[in-house]
């Protein structure tokens, strides 16, 4: 046997060093080929079975649909060598060099590509079933519309890998760096994720259910419309990720890294959430049924150094049906297109210095009203916010003092010290911005001559638990037609004024 594979290889090499190029459909199964040098030879449908080809030079070799099931490649230099529709089933890649090489629809199930280089690598539609791919190099690799279940990545590295579509149901990316890479689509039910980089991949319309993604790195991930029900998030890094939509039935999430993430439209029915670090995370728009949550962290840095705890189940489902707080203007007028376009350039104007007002508000014209209305992020900011929004308007100067009035009457008030200090300390910085904003808008009093600011006004504020305060009332207002009776408009009543502000939970 060991003289009839001598030969066969003697022939085929004495052939390439002739120049021979064309080996099509060749059978060299069994045979001993290591080291052999067959760059840019035509190999395709050929017969490699078992065939030993460990350290040999098959760069840009065609490979196309050939048999190369259970043939030995550890260490073999396959550099943007095509292997399209090739079978290379339980084959042993073990260090060898794929480089740009072509496995579109090849099957490698079971292949062994443990430290393989892949690099821009396109192993579209292949078939890797349960392949060993540890500590593989993936940079740039093509695995869209690929199986890869049951297929084990721990330790492998690369960016902007491409994995949309794929099938990685059970794959084992364990301590993977997959920084950037695309899984838009894919499926990685029950796979193992866990401690993998993913920091900027496209997630979106991911199938990530009951997945293990304990500690791994998801920052700055778009996982919009992905399914995560039942997946374990301990401790997982989700900082700035969009999550929009996404789907969190009974997840883990206890002590994860929500940092400025976006869950708008998120569902959390079930899951657990204690210990989560919420800085920055809008409360609103999302889904938050039958939740576990002892405690959260609402630290800038996550450091637990400002940790709020709940007394109950139903004092933490409050607190994550959270609502965006508003200041909402009604103004006894119609907006007319002159009205409308410096109002447009006051906002602006005021956004400019007071960026907590970064939204243009929503404005509804009605017949003979029109309702302006600005969300905002956090429930300290309502006062200073409505002693901007009112600003263009008559009703500037009682609308500020009531506001003003309101801040003052909190030394006085049995609120927790602490919610009153990041009330009154919000409402100083909004004061001066106030008195700023006076000066660069001075040019306003040569726009008296348009009644829409004329008009007279109520402000209503909207907390983030749904509870609203009258903080002024024009007499006037809604008395076109009749004779108002000459009165000044009051403050809110103390005691509601009190459950307003109790009620807050926005506590960055």
């Amino acid at each position: 046997m060991e003289a009839e594979e001598l030969l066969k290889r003697y022939e085929l090499v004495k052939k390439y060093t002739e120049g021979e190029r064309d080996f099509t459909g060749l059978n060299l199964n069994e045979a001993n080929l290591s080291r052999i040098n067959l760059s840019q030879a035509n190999l395709s449908g050929a017969s490699l079975f078992v065939t030993n080809l460990s350290g040999a030079n098959l760069s840009e070799i065609d490979l196309s649909d050939a048999n190369l099931n259970v043939a030995r490649l550890s260490s073999a230099n396959l550099v943007r060598a095509i292997l399209n529709g090739a079978t290379l089933n339980v084959a042993n890649l073990v260090r060898s060099d794929l480089t740009e090489a072509q496995l579109v629809g090849a099957a490698v199930i079971r292949g062994e590509l443990i430290r393989a280089e892949l690099s821009k690598a396109n192993f579209s539609k292949a078939n890797l079933t349960g392949a060993d791919l540890r500590e593989a190099k993936l940079t740039e690799v093509n695995f869209s519309h690929a199986n890869l279940s049951g297929a084990n990545f721990r330790g492998a590295s690369g960016t902007g890998v491409n994995f949309e579509l794929a099938n990685l149901h059970g794959a084992d990316l364990t301590k993977a760096d997959l920084t950037g890479a695309d899984l838009s689509g894919a499926d990685l039910r029950q796979a193992n994720l866990s401690q993998v980089n993913f920091s900027g991949a496209n997630l979106s319309g991911t199938n990530l259910r009951w997945a293990d993604l304990s500690g791994a790195n998801l920052s700055g991930t778009d996982l919009n419309d992905a399914k995560l029900s039942g997946a374990n998030l301990y401790g997982a890094n989700l900082a700035n990720a969009n999550l929009t939509n996404a789907s969190f039935v009974h997840a883990d999430l206890t002590v994860a890294n929500l940092i400025g993430a976006d869950w708008i439209g998120a569902d959390l029915s079930g899951s657990i959430l204690s210990g989560v670090k919420l800085y920055d995370v809008p409360r609103f728009g999302i889904k938050a049924e039958e939740i576990t949550c002892e405690w959260v962290d609402l630290s800038a840095n996550g450091d637990n150094s400002q940790i709020y705890r709940f007394g109950s189940a139903e004092e933490s489902k409050k607190f994550f049906n959270h609502r965006p707080p508003t200041v909402k203007i009604i103004v006894d007028a119609a907006l007319e297109y002159d009205a409308n376009s410096v109002l447009v350039t006051i906002y602006q104007q005021i956004a400019e210095h007071y960026p907590i007002v970064y939204r243009p508000p929503s404005i509804e014209v009605g017949y003979r009203k029109t309702a302006i209305t600005f969300i905002i992020d956090s429930d300290e900011h309502l006062l200073p916010v409505g002693c901007m929004a009112i600003l263009p308007f008559n009703d500037a100067v009682s609308t500020q003092k009531n506001l003003i009035a309101l801040a003052r009457n909190l030394q006085l008030q049995s609120i927790e010290k602490k919610r009153i200090v990041q009330l009154c300390t919000a409402m100083n910085e909004g004061i001066n911005k106030v008195n700023e904003l006076k000066k660069i808008l001075s040019w306003l009093n040569s726009e008296q001559k348009i009644n829409f600011f004329q008009a007279p006004t109520q402000t209503i504020l909207n907390n983030s638990s749904e509870q609203t305060l009258s903080v002024h009332l024009n007499p006037k207002f809604g008395k076109k037609l009749l004779s108002a009776h000459p009165h000044k408009a009051t403050l809110p009543n103390s005691s509601k004024f009190v459950d307003f502000i109790e009620s807050f939970y926005y506590l960055n």
